[in-house]
């Protein structure tokens, strides 16, 4: 999975790389169809914002947070993006085993 990170306002260190990198790797293990995703890392005021796009086979997902901490927003910006990709990918084998099983009713009827 590709990662493109941007920091508006902010100096992106490599520990945030690094971190954003761990981070996003949770969504890789839930559903191996991401090809790449886009993060912006904000700071206005006292407020730290994540944000990211994450485009998928057929589907893209957006999430975003803020926090005091941008640590914190990040691990929230994931959790966020962890639960629509599990929703997405049940939602998807669903459809497919469904599918499945309607084709194979209608076997059973043409006999």
């Amino acid at each position: 999975m590709q990662i493109e990170l941007t920091g508006h306002h902010i100096e992106v260190t490599d520990s945030l790389k690094d971190y954003v990198q761990e981070k996003m790797a949770r969504l890789e293990r839930h559903f191996d169809k991401v090809s790449n995703t886009h993060v912006i890392l904000s700071v206005e005021n006292v407020r730290h914002k994540a944000e990211a796009t994450v485009h998928m086979s057929g589907h893209d997902i957006f999430a975003d947070s803020t926090e005091g901490d941008m640590y914190a927003a990040i691990d929230k910006l994931v959790d966020k993006l962890d639960r629509q990709v599990k929703k997405h990918k049940e939602k998807i084998t669903n459809h497919l085993h469904n599918k499945h099983n309607n084709d194979y009713k209608l076997e059973e009827e043409s006999e």
